[in-house]
């Protein structure tokens, strides 16, 4: 469920940045509004699943309240998804422990 809900958190920040730096201009600036009725449901859709899988892992990734909120807020902001995927889904990895001196 993890997976899907990265792939989720990209795709849906994916959507948002192609509808406001392209079907957005292209709408008011080229008279072509068929980017947005294209992008505008497409990014609704993906919204409304990044919005659920939150509540679907978050007990998996041992979110809190505070940081479900956070991640809930991240979806109305145009990158924040691409952060809540690299930073809060990943496992953790432990730091490499350094070889004592005098040895190679």
């Amino acid at each position: 469920m993890i997976r899907v809900f990265r792939l989720a958190s990209v795709a849906e920040a994916i959507s948002f940045l192609l509808l406001l730096l392209v079907a957005m201009p292209l709408k008011y600036g080229a008279d072509a509004p068929v980017g947005v009725h294209l992008m505008g449901p497409l990014h609704g859709v993906l919204f409304m699943a990044y919005i659920g899988l939150v509540f679907l892992v978050r007990e998996q990734l041992g979110w809190d309240l505070k940081r479900t909120v956070l991640a809930l807020g991240a979806a109305v902001l145009p990158v924040a998804p691409f952060l809540v995927e690299r930073h809060w889904t990943r496992p953790a990895t432990p730091a490499a422990e350094p070889e004592p001196a005098g040895r190679a």
